[in-house]
């Protein structure tokens, strides 16, 4: 079977999890299986694949490239993201090409020049197999990857294959929905809440539903979903670390609320042992390292912060701040001293648009 037929076998098993999935959770001891590993368990792809990946595209205790190899699927070549194939570099690092050292393959950086896959790139290439470790925020970048394979395989007219995953913060959906009008960015390319309690699978659905690849062109998109995945299932704890400072599933669920302030002149433990579970000013700490995982998205900690940060000292001056905040208005309401309830209520209509635009595309319900 190539991978064209195999779009449209997908299509129905996608067909089936949709229509039957249940709400709420997976019974005690029933089978959870990855997309990944649902597909090894179906006919693989013919032709030349290329698969866009990093330390996360697992399969069991097997890297997802080491398992399609040695099944006999052609993969010619392998995309990653922001951190590499590896996962090893630092957020924001350039990434250049390379070669797979265990399999010879040639590794292409869509974090370096180029973040969306060249035409020259796909010339060769049949059918792209997607599967990258999302934590379920809008600044966290493989959406943004996701957006541009989409783009560039649907100019190039080649199917994709998504390989869904759990997302840790999936439970909830929280957070000012982004203004694509006035801060689009890698960090933020679609009008979605910080958190959007989808896996990336239903995003990449909900990209090309809504027509947000450019010229509204739609991706021959198939999704391969988990089996037995609870949506509201809090703490779940990954396998491997998706990003070098997302060490722990504390770090993961503190994500959503610390990443802002990147755009601020706290530091939030990178180059620690510790990353996203503490917040620093100069000598002033915020430690959460003993708090509970928090459940959801919270303002509390950046208020906190920022009655203790010198006037004026707390925000940075490059606009970074509302590009991940994603609505500009967020600064000027801390600043004009609202509460995090009166914030929160500024949000809620355009939150509830977004919830029912999402309806839309998902597969676990």
């Amino acid at each position: 079977m190539n991978c064209r037929n195999l779009i449209f076998s997908l299509l129905a098993l996608l067909t089936f999890n949709a229509c039957h999935a249940q709400p709420s959770v997976v019974p005690q001891g029933a089978t959870f299986l990855t997309g990944a590993e649902v597909l090894m368990k179906q006919q693989l792809p013919a032709g030349h694949v290329a698969v866009v990946g990093n330390q996360t595209s697992i399969v069991g205790n097997t890297h997802l490239v080491d398992t399609l190899i040695a099944s006999g699927v052609n993969v010619a070549k392998i995309f990653c993201p922001e951190h590499g194939f590896r996962g090893t570099a630092a957020a924001g690092a350039h990434v250049s090409n390379s070669t797979d050292p265990k399999t010879g393959r040639p590794i292409i950086s869509l974090y370096g020049k180029n973040k969306k896959p060249t035409p020259e790139q796909l010339k060769d290439v049949d059918c792209v197999v997607f599967d990258l470790q999302d934590v379920g925020c809008r600044f966290y970048t493989y959406i943004s990857t996701l957006h541009y394979v989409m783009e560039a395989c649907a100019e190039a007219g080649i199917p994709l294959v998504v390989l869904d995953r759990p997302n840790p913060n999936g439970h909830y959906v929280d957070g000012p929905v982004l203004d694509t009008a006035h801060y689009r960015s890698f960090v933020g390319m679609h009008p979605v809440p910080v958190v959007y309690g989808m896996t990336i699978g239903e995003y990449a659905q909900m990209i090309n539903g809504e027509h947000w690849l450019a010229g509204g062109k739609e991706c021959r998109l198939t999704v391969v979903p988990m089996q037995g995945y609870r949506r509201d299932s809090v703490g779940y704890e990954l396998p491997v670390p998706p990003s070098p400072n997302l060490r722990t599933a504390h770090a993961v669920a503190l994500y959503p609320s610390l990443c802002l302030f990147e755009g601020t002149n706290c530091g939030v433990g990178r180059g620690t042992d510790y990353p996203f579970e503490w917040v620093t000013y100069k000598k002033d700490t915020l430690d959460l390292r003993q708090e509970d995982a928090p459940t959801a998205f919270s303002l509390k900690y950046l208020m906190y912060m920022y009655r203790r940060v010198p006037k004026g000292k707390f925000f940075l001056m490059n606009n970074f701040f509302e590009k991940l905040d994603g609505n500009g208005d967020l600064r000027r309401q801390i600043e004009a001293g609202m509460s995090e309830e009166e914030i929160r209520a500024t949000w809620q209509p355009a939150l509830d648009e977004f919830k029912k635009v999402r309806e839309k595309y998902l597969i676990y319900k």
